[in-house]
């Protein structure tokens, strides 16, 4: 419970209480009337007076049958007999009368008079008491900024295991020992085995290192301490170190367990940049990190695993031996990776008879396992939006573009000209990507507008790579500049639609010069290093080892290879414009063509086979 919770919860318990013990005493709406001693006497003298109450200087007066009283006030001292026979009542008109002296309450007299005290004091006190306690919450927030954040994982709801991780076996056999440590740690202690200290999980965005890193807890049911790297800094230095304390000493608490730090390059980037000095906040933290996993202290039963998509960034002390022992690599996934990912995202998914999931994996080339998540949401949405009960295969296609490209852009209504144009530079780039022998099948062609685009063609590999041949990069280049030709071609100008496709290009020629060592005219070497300098940005830190001279022969090479892929591009072009044509006509007519209607309209194609297995 919240401090200022408790006090708002006590100071009501307390008014509470003071209601309860006022409600103890009756109160009278109907006070009796007042009157004088005169009228007391009158009364007696009638014979009206039944009942005199005498309570210290307050006469209290029953007439009748006790249906009416008055108060009558008198001098304090004086006694009732003498008051009354100074008024000329007689004794044996005053013994008519039944006279009651009443003895007052010690505690309502003494109530009565400091009541109003009281309750002044009380109020003050519990106004006091709970600024205090604000003042003391705050002091404490203030002694705990040093202690760590780390949340505690609970495996009892949403518990994940190896079975919800799919398309990263090689990972989950790496790190298959860790939960075998925690099970049973002994077994390894008996052979004189140390487990690594820790584990770093390296991979791109969406590759599921954190679900790794959650079904090792889920199988070795141990505790496990989820940070994230930009919680240990703060505005202040020292605090980072502190919290790393703070955290290993829960956590050797709790051994065997395991500490889970995502984005470790928050705080484990390169020391000794010349920035920050020697009391930077993240020099510190990381410092506390590396002294907590291999310093004089033992550190047995804690295991650290480390999340980052940068490890090129992270300090060399945090990779050596003693610290992060293993590093696991998560790669995007395969093909078949892919499926296995598209059936765990598919349980509790109703789809329609005939849905293919195998389709959905072959266009999903590059995709993280968080993309394929995304699409069958993306589906299940559409879906919803359009009042069906089941998935149909045209929800899991058209979400797979709108994660790539964004949703379609039907209130982008293109002019009849415009149509025309993105047409015909769409079917530029299938006609080029299709008759070149090292393009990928080209799978779709759009002229519907998704996200900055007008149009769009897809292609894919029939499978897999891991490497690709120089042919295949200048054979995708003068795929690329397809539509560019096309325009040129037909249309005898250029347009603004092309820019992308140009700068693709471009960064393909230029990656072949100086990062693949690809051209005959440059050399089989690379230009320019690219290790990123801590804290700065990705274009400031590329320092070129080459000279002027040499700059001038790599921008001349870059624009002799765009150029030959352009007059590739025409070439191919001017062979197939009656083929060309053909697409245009279906474009402008249904939209969207598929591959299988493509195929129809052009015939098929002679692709080369570069990659053969030896037999």
């Amino acid at each position: 419970m919240k401090p200022l919770s408790k006090n708002i919860i006590i100071f009501l318990l307390v008014i509470i209480a003071l209601g309860v013990i006022f409600s103890t005493y009756k109160i009278d709406n109907t006070k009796p009337e007042v009157i004088g001693t005169s009228a007391l006497v009158e009364k007696i003298e009638a014979g009206e007076v039944q009942k005199i109450e005498v309570e210290q200087d307050t006469l209290l007066i029953f007439t009748g049958a006790d249906t009416e009283s008055f108060i009558v006030k008198k001098e304090a001292g004086e006694s009732l007999s003498d008051l009354l026979t100074n008024y000329g009542v007689t004794s044996e008109q005053l013994a008519t009368v039944n006279i009651e002296v009443v003895e007052p309450n010690a505690f309502v007299s003494v109530l009565k008079s400091i009541l109003p005290t009281l309750i002044f004091l009380i109020g003050f006190l519990v106004i006091f008491w709970f600024l205090i306690g604000q003042m003391q919450g705050a002091n404490n927030k203030a002694m705990t900024f040093g202690q760590s954040r780390a949340r505690e994982v609970s495996n009892k709801k949403n518990k994940v295991t190896f079975k919800e991780v799919a398309g990263a076996e090689e990972a989950k056999a790496e790190v298959v020992e860790i939960v075998d440590f925690l099970k049973s740690p002994k077994k390894f202690a008996d052979v004189g085995a140390k487990i690594p200290k820790g584990v770093l999980l390296m991979g791109p965005p969406g590759t599921g290192k954190t679900l790794l890193a959650r079904a090792i807890a889920g199988e070795a049911n141990a505790p496990f301490f989820h940070i994230s790297g930009s919680e240990f800094v703060e505005m202040f230095v020292g605090v980072g170190a502190s919290r790393v304390r703070d955290l290993f000493a829960k956590a050797k608490k709790a051994a065997p367990c395991i500490i889970f730090i995502d984005e470790i390059d928050a705080v484990g980037r390169q020391r000794g940049t010349g920035l920050g000095g020697g009391h930077d906040e993240r020099e510190q933290t990381l410092n506390q990190i590396l002294v907590e996993m291999d310093g004089f202290e033992a550190n047995s039963g804690v295991i650290v695993v480390a999340a980052t998509n940068r490890p090129d960034v992270l300090d060399p002390a945090l990779l050596r031996p003693g610290r992060f022992d293993r590093r696991v690599t998560l790669d995007l996934p395969t093909r078949k990776d892919r499926r296995a990912i598209l059936d765990i995202h598919a349980k509790n998914k109703p789809f329609e008879e005939g849905v293919d999931l195998q389709r959905v994996a072959e266009r999903t080339v590059g995709f993280s396992g968080a993309d394929l998540m995304n699409i069958m949401n993306e589906a299940a949405i559409s879906a919803a939006r359009e009042n069906k009960k089941k998935i149909s295969q045209a929800n899991l296609l058209d979400s797979i573009e709108k994660v790539m490209l964004g949703p379609e852009r039907k209130s982008n209504i293109l002019s009849k000209k415009e149509r025309e144009i993105t047409a015909w530079h769409e079917a530029g780039h299938a006609v080029v990507g299709h008759f070149l022998p090292n393009c990928d099948d080209v799978h779709k062609i759009s002229i519907i507008s998704r996200g900055s685009a007008a149009g769009y063609t897809m292609s894919l590999p029939t499978e897999d790579k891991k490497i690709h041949f120089r042919q295949e990069f200048i054979d995708d280049m003068a795929m690329m500049l397809g539509g560019y030709a096309t325009e040129k071609l037909i249309f005898g100008d250029m347009t603004t639609g092309a820019s992308s496709d140009l700068r693709r290009a471009t960064r393909v020629a230029k990656d072949l010069i100086t990062k693949y060592g690809m051209s005959d005219q440059m050399g089989p070497r690379t230009y320019g290093e690219r290790e990123e300098m801590v804290f700065l940005g990705r274009d400031l830190h590329e320092q070129r080892d080459y000279s002027d001279k040499t700059a001038q022969e790599i921008d001349d090479e870059i624009k002799r290879m765009v150029t030959d892929a352009l007059a590739t591009a025409t070439r191919v072009i001017g062979e197939q414009k009656e083929n060309m044509k053909k697409v245009v006509d279906v474009l402008l007519d249904k939209e969207i063509i598929e591959k299988e209607e493509f195929e129809t309209i052009v015939g098929p194609a002679k692709k080369s086979e570069l990659i053969t297995e030896d037999k």
